[in-house]
């Protein structure tokens, strides 16, 4: 007799809520963890990152006090040493809620390096070596992502950083390039300039948020310039080099040098996918090196499934939670299967950024007869009344049925507004 009936590889938000629902479906369920419990979303992207954009958001609104008839005095300024430690202390705090609901579920963590180590086998490396080998009748790979690294801008972690080094600068960088004008590459653009860096952006795209609806792109274009932060796209960073005092130059492909204090690489994610024995058992990986998976959530190889990022698919959080709740419950015998149709996307830069379902491109590219529906932000009351003018509701909807295919919003609340939209 096994072990386990059921093991899950990585405590991300996909990994540690399979496990949770497999347990409360009956099976027998371990967590192997290599680092900490909340994968990359609590301990170095989503709240970390949230935590400080919400102190910056506290500050920018003290700034603008007097708008709302609220006089301040004396000086107003962030205070990195604190706002770090606050940061700190939420996730924390959120991890050790994580190992408190496994614990409550019955989940039993093991602390190493999970491989797959024949059939019905799995090993756990622990931080000193020590290995040992599990038997298990089924397998949820969720081992999720890391900041993808460019051979011409290797990281060092001190001028040349990736997202996760920037979520632990002690000072604010006085200027600051970000290679990449996505989701992170915005996000830390709004929130670095808040603080008082100087920021030029470069993208290989024609424009920022690139995977994000045009106009909201444009609008996002014209916000970033009001900031003064400066946006150079299809262009891209052949090469870098140290100058003394610590600062570091940019060469840019299309001519031209860029000084600055600290550079920071947001390009994408590369998969987890080394040293988890998935050659040996023939697990299918795609062209990118992600694994792949039917809407089950199912490998090739029978009684693997993988979740999260390491799929490839949507990169978010509640999406890996989705897929490792339909994950475990096939796992159990309960036939389910992953919908894609209305998974919302949030972008927590200044103004927000939500979307979900279809934008008016991919629309027209599917052939539907394509009816929108505008609404600018500066035309509504609650807009008027928090001083948050800027932005637009965009709704793509089929001419014929006036079935809504996908929603766009640029501006104040995006992200909690979206869910109307998904339901």
């Amino acid at each position: 007799m096994s072990d386990y009936q059921l093991a899950i590889i990585g405590g991300g938000p996909g990994g540690y809520v399979a496990a949770i629902r497999a347990s409360q479906r009956g099976l027998k369920t371990c967590l192997v963890e290599k680092e900490k419990l909340g994968g990359v979303c609590l301990n170095r992207g989503c709240i970390p990152t949230k935590t400080l954009i919400h102190s910056v958001y506290v500050l920018e609104l003290i700034r603008r006090a007097e708008e709302f008839g609220v006089t301040v005095e004396g000086e107003v300024r962030a205070e990195m040493e604190k706002l770090m430690a606050r940061k700190q202390k939420v996730v924390e705090g959120l991890v050790k809620g994580v190992g408190a609901l496994l614990k409550s579920n019955k989940v039993d963590v093991y602390e190493g390096q999970g491989k797959l180590a024949g059939s019905g086998l799995l090993s756990v490396k622990d931080s000193s070596g020590a290995e040992q080998t599990i038997e298990v009748e089924k397998v949820i790979i969720a081992t999720g992502s890391r900041p993808a690294q460019l051979p011409s801008l290797p990281l060092d972690g001190s001028s040349v950083l990736s997202s996760d080094d920037a979520l632990e600068l002690k000072e604010v960088p006085g200027e600051m390039l970000i290679v990449g004008a996505g989701v992170i590459g915005c996000e830390m653009a709004c929130l670095y300039k808040s603080l008082g860096s100087a920021i030029t952006m470069v993208e290989l795209l024609p424009r920022c948020v690139p995977l994000e609806d045009e106009e909201i792109s444009a609008l996002m274009a014209r916000e970033l310039k009001k900031k003064k932060i400066k946006l150079i796209v299809e262009d891209s960073v052949t090469s870098v080099r140290q100058e003394q005092g610590g600062r570091v130059t940019a060469v840019l492909d299309k001519g031209g040098d860029i000084t600055v204090d600290k550079i920071l690489v947001s390009v994408g994610r590369a998969f987890n996918v080394e040293d988890l024995g998935l050659e040996e058992l023939g697990v299918e990986q795609g062209p990118r090196g992600h694994i792949v998976v039917n809407e089950k959530m199912q490998t090739n190889v029978p009684g693997i499934y993988a979740i999260g990022d390491v799929i490839g698919g949507y990169m978010l959080a509640h999406a890996a939670s989705t897929e490792g709740i339909v994950a475990a419950d096939n796992a159990a015998g309960i036939d389910r299967m992953m919908d894609y149709n209305a998974v919302p996307g949030a972008v927590f830069t200044d103004p927000e950024i939500a979307s979900v379902g279809l934008s008016e491109q991919e629309a027209v590219e599917r052939d539907y007869k394509v009816r929108l529906g505008r609404f600018p932000y500066r035309a509504l009351g609650k807009a008027q009344v928090l001083g948050e003018i800027a932005g637009m509701v965009k709704l793509v909807a089929d001419e014929e049925t006036d079935r809504l295919l996908g929603a766009h919003i640029i501006g104040a609340h995006a992200t909690d507004i979206i869910h109307e939209m998904v339901i």
